[in-house]
């Protein structure tokens, strides 16, 4: 069996982390996450992969190649217009010939043991189709799916309203097909939303070419399509539980080690340091001296932490967290530097739940603790303090001593003047290599 990865998106509502890299690429429990799903398949048994990549995807070329180093063979095709599920699909069809396929999004993280399962499903079933489906509180959000008794699917509804009661299995994002999907997607028109829509060709494959397709709930299995940023906190919890322990790293004298900790080659943890896993620290680090690292920390390649305290965050490559500072249940984006003093807020002092502002919705993360978002090649003067569930765009710099309680556009510059206002001015200086 081949699969197929549909990688071509940007994922707007988790800039800035988007801003410099595919959502695919997000790294998450020391890997990104494309690369965790291209493991999970190649221990199901896959060797030939497909990915349909386009938001710049020369990142995922690169990071992947030809697949050899991981002896699989990795393809790519390029899609350069985004109309759509079934037309990113429609692009497989060479690839995929007359053999069944696995079918996935780039973006969702899941258990390892799924896609065994769902392929030995698929071979005992003997149908056309097998689509996972999730149990979903919200169905109004989610394409629902109806199944009959044998659990063969008969009808799929676009984000149904309440009056309809349809249930709330919703469409997970991972399919098996035969190569009769592509005769469906020929037939499939385009949507009110101007666009081929794989709903509508799974629709036509079971009514028009009567075609099987199996519904296979995954209750019981993690599974996150990381739509929102607290999301990768998730994730990378979930990960970094089944993290291994490995010390490739210079430990010095009077560091103190606590549970599960995977330290790359070339990286220094200096004396004074208490790591408390589980946590991921890269390659080429500097750790300390007296750095204090807690639970759930996933660490990029050449980072400095320093006389500093980090719990529950995601620290991508070449950023510096250097001086006195704290970082908690956040998102601190690659070349960042953070000044002396800097600080992050993570809890509200009415212990309501953190709001975040995606894409001009302010959306309740449920979370009661959540910090912030620094995007890539930002950096902070001393003493900035950052409260909770704010973000901080691609390419700003945050003067010292400033309060930070707004959201900072791209390429800003914001300070605290002598009024105690924040003043917003472009950015006229570039940090990018």
């Amino acid at each position: 069996m081949k699969a197929v990865i549909l990688a071509a998106g940007e994922g707007k509502r988790l800039r800035p982390i988007t801003s410099t890299r595919p959502k695919p690429m997000i790294h998450v429990g020391g890997k990104p996450l494309l690369e965790h799903t291209i493991l999970s398949l190649k221990s199901a048994g896959i060797k030939k992969i497909l990915l349909i990549v386009g938001y710049k995807e020369e990142y995922i070329r690169n990071y992947f190649g030809n697949g050899s180093r991981y002896n699989l063979t990795i393809d790519y095709i390029t899609q350069d217009q985004f109309l759509g599920t079934a037309h990113a699909t429609g692009f497989a069809k060479d690839f995929v010939g007359q053999d069944t396929f696995l079918l996935l999004y780039g973006d969702i993280l899941v258990d390892d043991s799924l896609f065994i399962e769902i392929i030995n499903t698929f071979k005992q079933q003997q149908v056309q189709g097998l689509i996972s489906l999730i149990q979903v509180p919200n169905p109004n959000e989610y394409g629902i799916i109806s199944l009959d008794k044998n659990q063969y699917v008969f009808k799929i509804t676009e984000k149904p309203s309440p009056e309809e009661d349809l249930g709330n299995l919703a469409n997970a994002g991972i399919y098996i097909f035969t190569s009769q999907i592509f005769h469906a997607i020929d037939k499939t028109q385009k949507s009110v939303r101007n666009e081929y829509e794989f709903t509508d060709s799974m629709q036509i494959l079971i009514s028009d070419l009567k075609g099987k397709i199996f519904g296979y709930d995954i209750q019981n299995n993690f599974w996150s399509d990381i739509g929102l940023p607290w999301q990768l906190l998730d994730a990378n919890k979930y990960l970094l539980d089944k993290l291994k322990v490995e010390a490739n790293g210079i430990i010095e004298d009077n560091v103190k080690i606590d549970g599960i900790v995977s330290i790359g080659k070339n990286t220094i943890v200096k004396s004074g340091t208490y790591i408390q896993g589980p946590v991921s620290i890269g390659e080429n680090c500097k750790i300390g001296p007296n750095a204090y690292i807690r639970p759930y920390c996933s660490i990029g390649n050449s980072c400095h932490i320093g006389m500093s305290e980090i719990k529950n965050s995601i620290i991508f490559s070449y950023s510096a967290i250097p001086h006195f500072n704290y970082i908690g249940d956040s998102i601190i984006c690659e070349h960042v530097n953070l000044g002396a003093g800097t600080k992050t807020s993570n809890l509200r002092f009415d212990n309501k739940s953190v709001k975040m502002n995606i894409k001009g919705n302010n959306i309740d993360s449920k979370r009661r603790k959540l910090g912030c978002i620094i995007g890539p090649y930002s950096q902070t003067g001393i003493n900035a303090s950052i409260m909770c569930g704010k973000i901080i765009y691609e390419n700003s710099i945050i003067g010292a001593q400033t309060l930070i309680n707004n959201d900072i556009p791209p390429n800003t510059l914001a300070y605290q003047n002598l009024e105690g206002n924040v003043v917003y001015k472009p950015n006229k200086f570039t940090f990018r290599e």
